[in-house]
């Protein structure tokens, strides 16, 4: 018998601790040593588990037979943000770094808190999920805590760019396909901030509106360490 998904409960508590708690212990573990080894291992786990992620979800769906253009293609923002985020553990760069800090933490985080999922611990399609997910989260605040890695000023406007730019991208596919990339065309089958906002099509001007508060919220602690440096 499947376990169906429980919001907040006991398992849901101990993923979001684990993806809160495993990149302080990283991040401390590096930063103790300083030793250019650790770090490039740590780095190679952290890619080869979010690869091995995604490769054990399509798995999962060839054998569920849920393998569409909708399930596998990596149109939605938190395939962006894993995909930059590998990109930066295996070769840290300012640009794909800011894009995985504020997409993992302003769009990411919100399919770990909401998640559109059914299935309960221990379904593979639960550990797969929150694997993927919350691996990227991990992977972003470990690169910030760990490698010391920050989003800058100008960081906002470029991650606001390339944020429209896949909203545009999802749409357009969405259109071509029937897909709903980016929860774009309809608010996802679960609860979640989604249906906090207006219907469709109203409610995308006010995820743009949500975009630029999340970037803002995003850069606040940064903001705030700068300050009391110049003062």
């Amino acid at each position: 018998m499947a376990h169906s998904f429980e919001r907040f409960g006991t398992a849901h508590i101990v993923v979001i601790a684990l993806t809160l708690a495993t990149p302080l212990a990283l991040s401390a573990l590096v930063r103790w040593y300083r030793v250019g080894i650790l770090t490039k291992t740590v780095n190679r786990v952290l890619v080869t588990l979010l690869i091995g992620d995604k490769i054990v979800s399509l798995i999962l769906l060839g054998c569920d037979g849920q393998l569409t253009i909708e399930t596998t293609a990596p149109l939605y923002l938190c395939d962006w943000a894993a995909i930059v985020t590998v990109v930066t553990l295996i070769y840290p760069n300012q640009r794909t770094y800011e894009l995985g800090y504020f997409w993992a933490l302003g769009g990411t985080l919100q399919a770990l808190l909401t998640p559109d999922l059914s299935f309960g611990f221990p379904d593979p399609r639960f550990i797969d999920f929150f694997g993927l997910h919350g691996g990227v989260i991990a992977a972003v605040l470990y690169l910030t805590l760990g490698m010391k890695m920050r989003p800058v000023p100008a960081s906002i406007a470029r991650v606001l760019a390339w944020t429209a730019l896949y909203g545009a991208v999802a749409i357009a596919t969405n259109t071509a396909f029937n897909t709903n990339f980016g929860y774009l065309r309809a608010k996802p089958a679960h609860p979640s901030l989604l249906d906090y906002l207006a219907s469709w099509p109203f409610y995308i001007a006010q995820l743009a509106f949500m975009a630029l508060v999340s970037c803002l919220i995003c850069y606040l602690p940064f903001f705030i360490i700068d300050r009391r440096r110049r003062t």
